[in-house]
C-alpha cells in the first residue's frame, strides 16, 4: 500500500529521466536569468489534492549544480519537487517562479510544467499567480514573460508524461 493514498509511485525509468531533466531545467533557468541574486519558488498540486510549495534563495554567482553537491537541503527539496512535477504522474499542476533582485524593483518571471518541461507563463497568468494572500501587502515588481527554455534532445515518450 502506498504511503499516501491516491499516489502511485512512478517507475524507476520515469523518475531517472525526470531527474536528468531536472538538472537540465535548473541549468537552463539560471542561464536564462543571467547573473544576480535569484529566488526560485515551486508550487505543485499532487494528485491527492495536497498542495506543496518551496522556495530557495541563490546568492549572486551561485552554481546551481554545485549547490546540490554541497548538500543544501533547500536545494534538494526544490529539486525533488521539480523531479515529480516533470515526471508528472503524481502531480496535476506545477509552476516555477523566478525572482531576480534588481533595483528599483525585483524582476519576476515564471514557467508552468507541462509535458515534462517548463513552458513560459505570460504576464497575465503570472500576475494571477503572484496575487498576495489576503491581509498582506503587494510587492512592487517588474513582471515579464519568462524566456523559452531549450528542451533537451532525446526526450522519450516515457519522460514526457508531466
Amino acid at each position: 500500500m502506498p504511503a499516501h493514498p491516491g499516489i502511485i509511485r512512478p517507475d524507476d525509468a520515469a523518475l531517472n529521466a525526470a531527474m536528468e531533466r531536472t538538472l537540465s531545467v535548473l541549468a537552463s533557468v539560471f542561464h536564462a536569468l543571467g547573473p544576480g541574486e535569484h529566488t526560485l519558488d515551486i508550487a505543485l498540486l499532487r494528485t491527492d489534492d495536497l498542495p506543496l510549495c518551496h522556495g530557495v534563495e541563490f546568492p549572486p554567482g551561485a552554481d546551481v549544480q554545485l549547490s546540490g553537491i554541497l548538500g543544501d537541503d533547500d536545494y534538494y527539496t526544490l529539486a525533488v519537487y521539480l523531479v515529480f512535477a516533470l515526471e508528472g504522474s503524481t502531480v496535476t499542476g506545477a509552476t516555477l517562479i523566478a525572482t531576480t533582485i534588481t533595483e528599483p524593483y525585483p524582476r519576476v518571471c515564471g514557467w508552468v510544467v507541462r509535458d515534462g518541461w517548463l513552458h513560459p507563463m505570460d504576464t497575465a497568468s503570472l500576475e494571477v499567480a503572484l496575487i498576495p494572500c489576503p491581509g498582506t501587502e503587494a510587492e512592487d515588481r517588474d513582471v515579464y514573460t519568462a524566456p523559452t527554455l531549450p528542451e533537451p534532445t532525446g526526450m522519450d515518450e516515457e519522460s514526457t508524461r508531466g
